[in-house]
Formats: structure tokens, C-alpha cells, sequence
């Protein structure tokens, strides 16, 4: 492809042409910079007559309030491109994948009956699939969760974890030993379907002409990538976030006061972890959290891997216009 300052208006035309009933997924680990690509990639879309809209496909960034910890974009921060499923949770309210594949469905079929380009954002594994693939998502059994739930309370997300590493060492490996919610859910739809919960994720077959991005970097980089993202998050006032976050109902939210940096936090506000053993832990689990995030991401092969260190705007965008 010709550099972009040479051909604009050639580049700008196949962009539009490329694009006119497009998704545009961009995904990857907790901390590659999948923000500032799907902004960078909206200025693109712009200066190419297109007008891109971002969904989000952040579990976490779906929670009111839930700002600081989850890295959510300020309005400033999203430079004018409109961002659709922030917010829309009180956090004690229970997450439920099929309830946000809806809702991104409906905000997807939206923009693109509307000649927008929806650029689907997140490193939440499941919701990305949901928003974009054929997945049908079992019900549920109010007495078999309720037994599961009752479980949980008594011997602890860690040994169930175990339990689901011995049915379903797919879904073990994707699922973190503290994640409780998901590890019931795991272990009721193999109880429900008798077969594996990932056997209830079929192949990857997306319901749009989606692209799919993926960021990437290497370990020792992400890692202090993730360091550093902790430690701004603490300094810009995660723990008085978080305070105010309880006094709306957080240690309520099955899903909310599990997300990272907030359970943390959560201990510290209790006594038994200081302000730096909640940091420090933070750190730690996100780094294994973004390890989880890559092997989920690594199984799908319609993701075109782009390094976080070598211009990726530039090389989405050619990645858009070629033939």
C-alpha cells in the first residue's frame, strides 16, 4: 500500500468502499492499547466518509461508576467518537452474557442500518463472541444455582474451580480460580447439558463480515504495562472510588465486586489487606488475568495479530484497505 500521505483520497475511497456493511473488532489482553487503536481507527473511518461508532465489549465497563479501575474512557478521553454500552449497570446488578449479547446485537444492527461502522472494543472473551457469533447461551436452573451458590459460600470458589479443572479443563483454564460466578455457571450448564461448557460454544462462525484485530505484545513489556496501569489507577484514587461505589450497593453485585482491582480494594476498605498488599495483589492478578485473555484469544483464528510496539494504526488501516 502506498504510505497514507501520498494517496489519501485513493486510501480514504477503498476504506469507504471496504466498509460499507463492516464490523470492525478490536481485541486483545487487559493493557495492549485497544482503546487507542479503535479511536485511532475511528479518525481513519472519519477522514474517510464513514462514520464509526465504538461498542463496547468490556464486562466491567458495562457498571456505573466502575470508572477508574476498569480504564473506562473519560468523555474527553473518547475524543468525540460515540461509545455505546457504557454504563448501563447499577453494580449489583448480576451480569448476564446473554442480556449484553442483545443489547450489542441491537446496538450493532442499529449502526449498521444506518451506513455507521460499529468497531466492537473489549478483552472480554465472551462478550466479544457474543456480541459478534452464533452463540446460543443455555438457561438457567433456579434450584441446581441455588446449590451451587450454597457451595460456593461454603468451600470457596477455589475448590470448586477444582471440580470444573477435572469436567472441563477448557473452560478451567479460561475461567480464574477466584471468579466464582462464572465457575457456578460453568459447572451448572455441564450439570444441565451434561457436556462440557465450552462444548456449548460452537465454532467460530460470526453472524456479520466482521474483521477481527487483535494487540499483542511481549511478555516483559505487558507486564509492566500492567504495573504501571495499577499504580496509575491507585494514584488517580481507585480506593475512594470504590468506597463510594459501596455505599451504591457494590458488595451486593455478584459480578461487580469481583472485578479486578475492586475485590481487591474491597479487602483493604475491610482491614486485611494495606493499601499496598491490595496493589500489589491487583497487579498480580491482572497479569494472570492477561494471560488467560491471550490463550482465549489465540484459539480464534479469524484474529489478525498486529504487535502493540510497531505502529498498529498504521498496519490496521493498510489491513482494511488491501484486497
Amino acid at each position: 500500500m502506498a504510505h497514507p500521505d501520498q494517496h489519501p483520497r485513493a486510501d480514504a475511497s477503498a476504506l469507504a468502499d471496504r466498509l460499507s456493511r463492516q464490523v470492525i473488532a478490536v481485541v486483545g489482553a487487559t493493557a495492549t492499547g485497544k482503546s487507542d487503536l479503535a479511536l485511532d481507527l475511528a479518525r481513519a473511518l472519519t477522514q474517510s466518509g464513514r462514520a464509526p461508532e465504538i461498542v463496547n465489549a468490556d464486562s466491567m465497563q458495562l457498571y456505573r461508576g466502575m470508572d477508574i479501575g476498569t480504564a473506562k474512557l473519560t468523555t474527553a478521553g473518547q475524543r468525540g467518537v460515540p461509545h455505546h454500552l457504557l454504563d448501563i449497570w447499577p453494580v449489583q446488578h448480576t451480569a448476564s452474557v446473554a442480556d449484553y449479547q442483545q443489547r450489542a446485537r441491537d446496538a450493532i444492527d442499529t449502526l449498521l442500518s444506518s451506513g455507521r461502522v460499529p468497531i466492537v472494543v473489549g478483552g472480554s472473551g465472551l462478550y466479544v463472541r457474543a456480541a459478534l457469533d452464533r452463540l446460543e447461551f443455555p438457561g438457567t436452573d433456579e434450584t441446581l444455582r441455588a446449590q451451587l451458590e450454597q457451595r460456593l459460600a461454603g468451600e470457596g470458589p477455589q475448590q470448586l474451580h477444582a471440580e470444573l479443572a477435572t469436567l472441563d479443563p477448557a473452560a478451567a483454564a479460561a475461567i480464574l480460580p477466584t471468579n466464582g460466578r462464572r465457575i457456578v455457571r460453568a459447572l451448572e450448564v455441564i450439570q444441565l447439558t451434561g457436556a462440557p461448557f465450552t462444548a456449548s460454544l460452537p465454532g467460530f462462525e460470526s453472524v456479520y463480515d466482521v474483521t477481527m484485530i487483535g494487540l499483542d505484545g511481549p511478555n516483559d513489556w505487558l507486564d509492566q504495562r500492567v504495573d504501571e496501569r495499577v499504580d496509575r489507577m491507585f494514584a488517580a484514587g481507585l480506593v475512594d472510588e470504590v468506597a463510594g461505589l459501596v455505599q451504591a450497593g457494590l458488595r451486593e453485585g455478584r459480578t461487580a465486586s469481583r472485578a479486578l482491582g475492586y475485590q481487591q480494594v474491597l479487602a483493604h476498605l475491610d482491614g486485611s489487606l494495606t493499601v499496598d498488599e491490595a496493589r500489589a495483589e491487583t497487579a498480580q492478578a491482572t497479569r494472570r488475568f492477561v494471560r488467560r485473555q491471550r490463550s482465549w484469544f489465540r484459539r480464534d483464528p479469524r484474529i489478525q495479530w498486529l504487535s502493540a510496539l510497531e505502529d498498529p494504526t498504521k498496519a490496521a488501516v493498510a489491513m482494511l484497505t488491501r484486497d
